[in-house]
Parts: C-alpha cells; structure tokens; sequence
C-alpha cells in the first residue's frame, strides 16, 4: 500500500460514522496507512459491533457528536483541521427508514449539509469524500447497470434521503467550493458485506446471528438480486478518490460508482448457498410475498466503467473469495478463538492487498 502510504501518511483524517461497520473497517486500513484519525458518530449502533470487538476505538480519537447537531458538528471540525473527511455518518438501512422516516432525512440530508457548511469555516487545503449509496439512482431495475450521470431518485425513505443529501453536496460544492481549499468527491457503492457487520435486517448479520446458534433465518426475498462486494472493495475506491482528489482538480465534485464486475450479480439464494461452503447446519425459510408492505428493489446494478477510466480502479475479489473472507471472520469471532479480532482483520486488509497487487491495480 505504498502509494496510498504516501499520501495518507502523518495526515489528519475525520471519519464521520466511525463507529458503523464501514466507518471501524476504515479507521483500521487508515491507520495502518499511518494517519492520524478523529472519529465522528452519534453513538455505537449496535449492541455488537467491529467497533468494540475488534477495538477501533483504540486507534482513533472518538468525538461522539449527532451528525444533526450543526454547532458540534462544526466544533469537531474546526478543531480537528482535517486534511482529509470521509463522510461516512448516515441511517444506513432501508426499512428502518419507513419507521423513522424524519430522522433518515435528516440525519442523511441535513447531516450531509451541516458537514459541508462547517468546512466553509477551514482556512486549509482540505479533501471531502462524501459517501451515498447506490440507491439514489431512479432504480426501474433495468438488466445494465446504473452510470454516474444517470436519473437519480429513490421511492423508500432511505433512497430519497440519500438522493437529497447529493443535492446538498452538488449545491455547496457549485455554490462555495469552486476554486476553493475544499475538494469534494462523491462515491456510491453496491451492497457491502463483510466480517463485524451486526446491523439489523441485513442479510450477512442475519444469517450469520441465527446460524451461530443453530437457528434458521427467515430471509424475505431470496430472488433479489444484489452486487454483493466486500467491505474492502469501496473502501479502496474511497481511499483511492481522496487520494487523487489532492492531485487532480478534475475530479473534483465529481461522482464514482465503486461495486463489482457485471458478472458478480447473485441473488440472495446464491449468496446463501455459497456462505453455506463455509458455514455448518445452515438453514433459512423463504417469505416471499409474506411481507410487501414496504418496496424493496429485486435488482440493482452498478457500471463502475468511470472508476476505472478516471481513477484506475477496479475491485480486487471474486464472488467467492468475498464470501469466504466474511464468513472466515465471524467463525474466527463466534467460535472463540484465542486471537485478537483486530489483528484477524488486518490480515484481511492484508490479504486484500496481495490480491490487488496481484492482479495490477494501481493503488496497490
């Protein structure tokens, strides 16, 4: 990771969300890359967490701050002068966002927004990664996958906020940030799985919660269809954005769509069956078509065509080697064995890197 060293090396970086499963994963990679982090969140959002089992909260300087309080907000970082921010902080799950569909507007949109507005306030050169979702597409759930400047859109609470929060990004960056120290970049990534994920209603954590008991877990749409990528992969794409944001002004306020090749679309059935390789006395019902008071897409598909031209990258894992690395890490953590978490997940990163390196990519 000797280029990505290089740049993050001795560097300031906010991590807003630090204490979510992406946000613990990056602290982690970024530490390793020998920056010095300031952690961001309104709390730890499960009873469970990577944060805590793997003690990410050694390595960073936790700020525990809700992302809708602007004054904090603004606090955190005037005082932290980062030289880069990952924006990572959100109400991150769909269903969820029916019942508190207030609290996901804003703590996505107006989050997003009071997180920009502070920066009007720094007097340094400064990279901005704001992290969406793939979802802010107009999802008809077409067969090719989804480009940067395709219609955004979103008919779930969750969607739509994130597609408002892209509004807020664009307004800033068009209204105060042009030939400014502040560079913005946007990311939207494909669904993300991986060890030390313990969300509600999410289909690794699930299965993965209930397998480790030996229960069955009732799984609501076995045929939707999801780029499944490891945590790692967008990770890399945002490291990788920050990075080459402090190089090239043509990147800036752009979007990137980081998710896996086209052939890496499985259903959750497959997904299912694959987990089940590696994992005994796997079992699951099937409820489809007992719960449709609430829409969730059947296929969503990313075209990370763009990542590739403008910033050379492109993900590092196959389907399977995904799957095996998540559930190697929740047997290494349910099955108790006598090894720091932390240590477990930087082989990961690791691993990850040999396997970037091996196939030429250009951050490793």
């Amino acid at each position: 990771m000797k280029k990505l060293k290089s740049i993050y090396s001795g560097k300031t970086v906010l991590v807003t969300g630090h204490t979510g499963f992406k946000g613990s994963w990056l602290v982690a990679w970024l530490v390793l890359l020998g920056a010095k982090v300031i952690g961001l969140s309104k709390d730890i959002p499960t009873d469970t967490s990577n944060f805590q089992v793997s003690k990410i909260d050694n390595l960073v300087d936790s700020n525990f701050v809700d992302i809708r309080d602007q004054d904090s907000v603004l606090k955190v970082v005037v005082e932290s002068q980062p030289d880069f921010i990952f924006h990572l902080a959100a109400q991150a799950l769909v269903r969820p966002s029916y019942e508190s569909p207030i609290e996901t507007f804003n703590t996505n949109a107006i989050g997003s927004a009071n997180l920009l507005d502070a920066l009007r306030y720094l007097d340094k050169d400064v990279v901005a990664v704001m992290i969406t979702s793939d979802k802010v597409y107009d999802n008809v759930e077409w067969k090719w996958g989804y480009r940067e400047n395709d219609r955004l859109g979103g008919k779930d609470p969750y969607s739509a906020s994130k597609g408002m929060a892209e509004l807020a990004i664009r307004s800033y960056a068009e209204s105060f940030f042009i030939n400014s120290n502040v560079r913005i970049g946007i990311t939207r990534a494909g669904n993300v799985i991986g060890g030390g994920d313990w969300a509600i209603d999410r289909i690794v954590p699930d299965c993965m919660k209930a397998w480790s008991m030996r229960n069955s877990v009732d799984i609501r749409n076995p045929n939707s269809t999801r780029p499944w990528q490891h945590v790692l992969e967008p990770l890399s794409g945002y490291l990788t954005l920050g990075a080459q944001l402090t190089v090239n002004p043509n990147l800036i306020g752009e979007a990137y769509n980081f998710g896996p090749p086209a052939s890496q679309h499985y259903s959750v059935a497959n997904l299912i069956d694959k987990m089940s390789q590696y994992w005994e006395s796997v079992r699951w019902n099937d409820l489809r078509n007992t719960d449709m008071k609430s829409h969730e897409a059947g296929l969503l598909k990313l075209n990370c065509d763009k990542s590739l031209a403008d910033l050379d990258w492109q993900p590092a894992m196959d389907f399977e080697e995904t799957v095996k690395m998540t559930v190697e890490w929740y047997k290494y953590y349910y099955e108790n064995i006598d090894e720091s978490m932390y240590s477990f997940s930087v082989r990961q990163i690791q691993f990850y890197q040999s396997q970037a390196e091996r196939k030429g990519i250009s951050w490793a």
